[in-house]
């Protein structure tokens, strides 16, 4: 794996570094690394509004070992080099699980090993997840673990606990293809295992331990589930989406490594990645199985081969089940399951007798694909024939080595000529429309951004900028999208969010990566007609951040009432910048952003709760800047009131007459919490319930097998045996 990550460096050096990865993760890792150094378990950052309820986003805040990377995150200045070590390490984690889940069933070791590289290097997987989506990465790691883990309990090799952990850890990095990917996983394992034992045992076990680790797992998506009626899911269905939807003739045409599918995608019809591709040997290699023999293994394999045509099938649509969106990012699945199944296979029934027939065969193949292929892309003639040549060129030379050398060597070379083959697709890729191109220094970010202090809100749109601007010296040193702001620090209200909130925002017309619209200036001060105040003033705002080609004519016309216009030499060419004329609010009386018939002072106030004292005297109205999600409990003296929203966004809490120095505390926890810590506990009580399950008779047979004396005496030997 440190060689193929070198091979993919050594073509594009900011290839674990692009897209998502630049934008969301990396700058979040480091946020919440310093919150947690801090002492503050970063649940909801309520300056970020509707990107800030982080039990809601791809934070993994329940996961283990992802917390760990938040926490060395802020000690390393360069991010680039930071995130590519961190997926470095998750992919040797991926591919040794591959490698176990082969030995699982009964793969010797060279072929496993060729299976476990193979999926790393894999199209979809090495081009999206590895190189953008973080988390999935890191939850199909802990996933094939899981699988690895699942199969030995069923075969009695293993206990409940490992099948529960990797379950949890896949469950928890809070995206949620692994988790769904996990489960129809662990129901391939559990119908395939009753094929194999012939009865429902084993398989009833492996789902009373899969259930354990959801029940303890639910916490990562109660929240999501209980508060998708304010975010943008809220109306999530099944709809038959062509994008990202792949046919079976292009999700099998695996083994060319020119291959460029055509389907729908970001980049039109054909899409100029080896999305499809898996291995080279895979679809060749099938020519030198002895099916016959093969047959009689079908026990033994059942449950891959049915979670293999379960992602076959999810891969051709339909194009969005709920949350599910994009079936092609189920291509690493169908990787994963028909490597497996290719080397378990090749380990246990390959032959190489007759082999100039099989090569005829696996000739036929190949040209197969080179028709598939050709018809996808025909610009791409002569590089389809280059990559028919270098598989069978390949394939000639590791026949040879097998026959000469064996197979240890034959799957040693298999890997080897994978690390070319994948320098070859990055080196030849187009640049990702979908790529930031943030710097790769915190440092250099800090250096080159503008002092803000307090609470920054930007207007811009980031589709606006040019090539040209996307570097330091460009639009980068003064203006944040996505989650950029995180790296610098400095708290914005913009930032990454595939979840969103509704409410606030089509308040702001601010869309996933913080980008607003033409009109956002003005609905920003725009006065909310119940309160008097201006949107800005309710979220209390200290500066507010224009982007002069979307506002070019702003500076010509005078600021807001209570605002300024502030120069910030250097920054000219790509803002404008409004301060308040009184100093910052967010600092002033917690965050009351504003009161009718009530006097409130705030008495202390962290991320989730604020304490104030409230007097009223005829009753009336408290207004907080805290975006409502649902969660949020009011208490005053200790008695729950009801609370309301402010254009939908704004927490409202009305205050009864005759209060009198009252104390008011506005508190959030994860909405179903209470529910979360009962089915964790339960998941917990039911694992020791199955651990002690797994060792009570094999406890027992120690003890039977220490009472039996070791007999030079014949009449023992029958005891002896029984009791081993």
């Amino acid at each position: 794996m440190v060689v193929g990550y070198a091979a993919v460096l050594l073509a594009n050096g900011r290839h674990f570094y692009t897209d998502d990865t630049e934008s969301q993760y990396g700058p979040m890792w480091v946020m919440l690394g310093r919150h947690l150094r801090e002492g503050r378990f970063p649940a909801l950052v309520p300056w970020e509004w509707m990107s800030g309820n982080y039990a809601l986003e791809e934070a993994g805040i329940y996961n283990p070992p992802q917390l760990l990377v938040d926490l060395i995150a802020p000690s390393v200045d360069n991010l680039a080099l930071f995130v590519t070590v961190v997926k470095l390490i998750f992919s040797i984690i991926a591919a040794l699980g591959v490698f176990r889940i082969c030995l699982a069933y009964g793969t010797n070791a060279p072929w496993a090993a060729v299976a476990g590289v193979a999926f790393t290097l894999s199209g979809w997987f090495l081009f999206f997840d590895e190189a953008s989506w973080a988390t999935s990465l890191t939850g199909t790691a802990w996933m094939v673990h899981a699988w690895a883990a699942a199969v030995r309990y069923s075969r009695g090799r293993g206990g409940p606990i490992p099948v529960f952990v990797f379950l949890y850890l896949a469950i928890s990095v809070q995206y949620v293809f692994p988790a769904v990917e996990s489960a129809l996983m662990i129901g391939a394992v559990a119908v395939g295992e009753f094929f194999y034992h012939r009865g429902w045992r084993p398989s009833i076990r492996l789902l009373l331990a899969a259930g354990c680790a959801g029940l303890v797992g639910l916490a990562t998506y109660l929240p999501g589930v209980l508060s998708s009626a304010v975010t943008w899911r809220g109306n999530e269905r099944v709809l038959n989406d062509p994008f990202l939807t792949v046919p079976w003739s292009e999700s099998l045409n695996a083994s060319l490594p020119s291959t460029v599918p055509a389907f729908t995608g970001w980049w039109g019809y054909i899409q100029p990645l080896p999305m499809v591709y898996i291995a080279w040997f895979l679809i060749p290699a099938l020519a030198f199985i002895d099916w016959r023999a093969a047959s009689r293994s079908a026990r033994n394999l059942g449950s891959i081969a049915i979670f293999a045509a379960g992602m076959l099938m999810w891969t051709a649509g339909p194009g969005r089940i709920g949350p599910l969106r994009w079936p092609a990012r189920v291509l690493p699945m169908l990787a994963l399951a028909l490597l497996v199944l290719v080397c378990v296979l090749l380990s246990h029934h390959g032959t190489f007798e007759q082999w100039r027939r099989r090569g005829a065969a696996a000739g036929v193949l190949i040209g197969l694909l080179f028709l598939r292929s050709f018809s996808a892309a025909p610009a791409l003639l002569v590089w389809h024939l280059v990559a028919v040549g270098a598989v069978t060129a390949l394939g000639a030379v590791v026949l040879w080595v097998i026959r000469t050398r064996g197979v240890a060597v034959a799957c040693l070379l298999t890997i080897v000529a994978m690390f070319p083959i994948a320098y070859s697709q990055v080196r030849g890729a187009p640049p990702t429309p979908m790529s930031y191109n943030f710097p790769e220094r915190r440092s250099d970010m800090r250096a080159a951004f503008p002092d803000f202090p307090g609470v920054t809100l930007q207007l811009a749109d980031r589709g606006i900028l040019g090539p040209t601007d996307k570097s330091l010296a460009g639009a980068y040193g003064s203006l944040a999208f996505g989650n950029y702001a995180k790296n610098l620090p400095v708290d914005y209200v913009n930032a990454y969010t595939p979840i969103g909130y509704a409410a606030f925002s089509a308040l702001l017309c601010m869309g996933w990566d913080g980008s607003t619209c033409p009109d956002a200036y003005r609905r920003a001060f725009a006065t909310e007609p119940s309160t008097g105040k201006t949107i800005v003033d309710l979220m209390k705002v200290d500066r507010v951040v224009l982007q002069r080609a979307q506002f070019p004519d702003a500076r010509d016309h005078p600021a807001p009432p209570g605002w300024k216009w502030v120069d910030y030499p250097g920054h000219e060419r790509y803002i404008w910048v409004l301060e308040r004329v009184d100093g910052p609010l967010s600092t002033r009386n917690g965050l009351i952003a504003d009161t009718e018939g009530v006097q409130a002072s705030s008495v202390s106030r962290d991320s989730v709760t604020s304490r104030i004292r409230v007097t009223s005297a005829s009753g009336g109205r408290v207004v907080f800047a805290r975006l409502g999600w649902p969660g949020y409990r009011v208490t005053l003296n200790g008695d729950d009131i009801p609370f309301t929203t402010v254009a939908g966004t704004f927490i409202a809490v009305d205050i009864p007459p005759n209060t009198e120095n009252a104390e008011l505390i506005l508190s959030w926890r994860p909405p179903g919490w209470k529910i979360s810590i009962a089915t964790a506990l339960a998941g917990l009580t039911g694992l020791a319930a199955l651990q002690w399950a797994y060792l009570r008779p094999r406890r027992r047979l120690s003890d039977i097998a220490s009472e039996v004396s070791v007999p030079d005496e014949p009449e023992h030997e029958a005891e002896l045996v029984a009791a081993r």
